[in-house]
Protein backbone atom coordinates (compact mmCIF):
# COMPACT_ATOMS: atom_id res chain seq x y z
CA UNK A 1 0.00 0.00 0.00
CA UNK A 2 1.46 3.35 -1.06
CA UNK A 3 2.10 5.93 1.63
CA UNK A 4 0.10 9.14 1.35
CA UNK A 5 2.43 12.14 1.74
CA UNK A 6 0.49 15.31 2.61
CA UNK A 7 2.45 18.57 2.56
CA UNK A 8 1.29 21.73 4.34
CA UNK A 9 2.38 24.23 1.68
CA UNK A 10 1.85 27.39 3.75
CA UNK A 11 3.83 26.02 6.68
CA UNK A 12 6.66 24.51 4.64
CA UNK A 13 7.06 27.57 2.39
CA UNK A 14 6.92 29.87 5.40
CA UNK A 15 9.65 28.00 7.26
CA UNK A 16 12.43 29.47 5.12
CA UNK A 17 12.85 33.25 4.82
CA UNK A 18 13.67 33.31 1.10
CA UNK A 19 11.26 36.06 0.00
CA UNK A 20 8.25 33.73 -0.44
CA UNK A 21 5.94 36.49 0.86
CA UNK A 22 6.48 38.49 -2.34
CA UNK A 23 5.06 35.66 -4.48
CA UNK A 24 3.17 33.06 -2.45
CA UNK A 25 1.83 31.26 -5.49
CA UNK A 26 5.27 31.10 -7.11
CA UNK A 27 6.75 29.75 -3.86
CA UNK A 28 4.07 27.04 -3.73
CA UNK A 29 4.79 26.15 -7.36
CA UNK A 30 8.51 25.80 -6.61
CA UNK A 31 7.68 23.57 -3.64
CA UNK A 32 5.32 21.49 -5.82
CA UNK A 33 8.03 21.03 -8.43
CA UNK A 34 10.52 19.98 -5.76
CA UNK A 35 8.12 17.34 -4.47
CA UNK A 36 7.93 15.44 -7.77
CA UNK A 37 11.05 13.41 -7.00
CA UNK A 38 9.54 12.07 -3.78
CA UNK A 39 6.62 10.50 -5.63
CA UNK A 40 9.04 7.87 -6.96
CA UNK A 41 12.02 8.02 -4.59
CA UNK A 42 10.17 8.32 -1.29
CA UNK A 43 11.57 9.84 1.90
CA UNK A 44 13.69 8.42 4.72
CA UNK A 45 11.60 5.74 6.42
CA UNK A 46 8.94 5.98 3.68
CA UNK A 47 10.16 4.24 0.53
CA UNK A 48 8.61 5.21 -2.78
CA UNK A 49 6.49 5.32 -4.62
CA UNK A 50 4.41 7.78 -2.60
CA UNK A 51 1.11 9.47 -3.39
CA UNK A 52 1.98 13.14 -2.90
CA UNK A 53 -0.64 15.77 -2.06
CA UNK A 54 0.27 19.45 -1.68
CA UNK A 55 -2.36 21.40 0.26
CA UNK A 56 -2.49 25.10 -0.65
CA UNK A 57 -4.61 27.95 0.69
CA UNK A 58 -5.04 31.68 0.34
CA UNK A 59 -2.93 33.37 -2.35
CA UNK A 60 -1.50 30.00 -3.40
CA UNK A 61 -4.88 28.70 -4.55
CA UNK A 62 -4.82 28.03 -8.25
CA UNK A 63 -1.51 26.17 -8.24
CA UNK A 64 -1.94 23.39 -10.79
CA UNK A 65 -1.01 19.74 -10.24
CA UNK A 66 1.89 18.15 -12.09
CA UNK A 67 2.57 14.48 -12.75
CA UNK A 68 3.40 12.94 -9.39
CA UNK A 69 1.94 15.74 -7.24
CA UNK A 70 -1.76 16.27 -6.65
CA UNK A 71 -2.66 19.78 -5.49
CA UNK A 72 -5.64 20.34 -3.20
CA UNK A 73 -6.82 23.93 -2.66
CA UNK A 74 -8.36 24.35 0.77
CA UNK A 75 -11.70 26.16 0.55
CA UNK A 76 -11.06 27.51 4.06
CA UNK A 77 -8.43 26.37 6.52
CA UNK A 78 -5.57 24.35 5.06
CA UNK A 79 -5.17 22.69 8.44
CA UNK A 80 -8.75 21.42 8.35
CA UNK A 81 -8.25 19.91 4.90
CA UNK A 82 -4.96 18.28 5.94
CA UNK A 83 -6.59 16.81 9.04
CA UNK A 84 -9.44 15.49 6.91
CA UNK A 85 -7.04 13.88 4.40
CA UNK A 86 -5.15 12.22 7.26
CA UNK A 87 -8.38 10.90 8.77
CA UNK A 88 -9.61 9.63 5.40
CA UNK A 89 -6.37 7.68 4.90
CA UNK A 90 -7.73 5.10 7.35
CA UNK A 91 -5.33 2.13 7.54
CA UNK A 92 -3.20 3.50 4.72
CA UNK A 93 0.19 4.87 5.86
CA UNK A 94 0.07 8.68 5.93
CA UNK A 95 2.91 11.14 6.53
CA UNK A 96 2.12 14.83 7.02
CA UNK A 97 4.88 17.41 6.55
CA UNK A 98 4.34 20.44 8.78
CA UNK A 99 5.92 22.24 11.72
CA UNK A 100 2.54 23.36 13.06
CA UNK A 101 2.22 21.78 16.53
CA UNK A 102 -1.57 21.85 16.69
CA UNK A 103 -1.88 20.34 13.22
CA UNK A 104 0.63 17.64 14.18
CA UNK A 105 -1.53 16.80 17.19
CA UNK A 106 -4.66 16.58 15.05
CA UNK A 107 -3.20 14.34 12.35
CA UNK A 108 -1.41 12.11 14.86
CA UNK A 109 -4.75 11.56 16.59
CA UNK A 110 -6.09 10.45 13.18
CA UNK A 111 -3.27 7.90 12.85
CA UNK A 112 -0.83 9.81 10.62
CA UNK A 113 2.89 10.20 11.17
CA UNK A 114 4.44 13.67 11.02
CA UNK A 115 7.76 15.20 10.02
CA UNK A 116 9.03 18.74 9.79
CA UNK A 117 9.92 20.78 6.72
CA UNK A 118 13.61 19.85 7.04
CA UNK A 119 12.63 16.37 5.88
CA UNK A 120 12.12 17.93 2.45
CA UNK A 121 14.99 20.40 2.51
CA UNK A 122 17.53 17.73 3.33
CA UNK A 123 16.45 15.94 0.15
CA UNK A 124 16.40 19.06 -2.00
CA UNK A 125 12.63 19.50 -2.00
CA UNK A 126 12.75 23.29 -2.35
CA UNK A 127 14.61 23.11 -5.63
Amino acid sequence: MRTLLVVDAANVVGSVPDGWWRDRRGAAERLRDGLVRYAEEGLPGHPGPLDVVLVVEGAARGVEPVPGVRVEAAPGSGDDLIARLAAEAGDRPCLVITADRELRRRVTAAGAATAGPRTLYGGGGRG
